[in-house]
């Protein structure tokens, strides 16, 4: 008689578990290698950003947005993510002065600030990007003066800017979205 038979299926549960884990003993020491920085890569009209990974909580699909009449024009209004009254702020607008067209790739990354959390529109979202400590040498300066103050430097093949979230959301004139 098979020995597998004579299990219960929270034991059989417990040794796919015990089996996966042992499989896959040497992922997190992958995952906190030395010398690399993970981010989120995403897309704000022809330029291409990374920001922390641990500076954006949550990604989502762009959900139905509630007007604040009397705000700047890159404040969009309000969504309600999961009860909470979330401000979205298309970035592009903000920094560059250009709408953002929304289309199925567009997307919210939801970022905390002070007291609560603001949704940024992004015409896109690239996924995960690793930069290493050889990339972070060769990395060059930003010259868009609009971008300059919250990007340090530009690094990897495709040239991303390391956008920094904090010093977006600590920024007097982001905080100011009173018209």
């Amino acid at each position: 008689m098979n020995q597998s038979a004579n299990r219960t299926p929270f034991e059989i549960l417990a040794r796919y578990e015990r089996l996966s884990l042992a499989h896959a003993s040497d992922t997190q020491d992958k995952f906190e290698a030395p010398g690399l920085w993970r981010g989120i890569g995403f897309r704000v009209g022809s330029r291409l950003l990374v920001s922390g990974i641990d500076e954006i909580n949550e990604l989502l699909a762009v959900p139905v947005l509630t007007p604040v009449p009397g705000t700047q024009p890159w404040l969009l209004g309000v969504a309600n993510v999961r009860g909470n009254l979330v401000p979205v702020v298309d970035i592009g607008r903000f920094l560059f002065g250009e709408r953002t067209q929304h289309s199925d790739r567009s997307r919210l990354l939801v970022v905390r600030q002070g007291g609560g959390s603001v949704a940024l529109l992004v015409d896109e979202v690239l996924g995960q990007r690793t930069v290493d400590a050889e990339q972070r040498q060769q990395a060059q300066e930003e010259a868009d003066p609009r971008l300059a103050r919250f990007v340090d430097n530009r690094v990897g093949e495709q040239q991303l800017a390391i956008f920094s979230m904090n010093r977006l959301v600590r920024a007097p004139d982001f905080r100011q979205a009173a018209a």
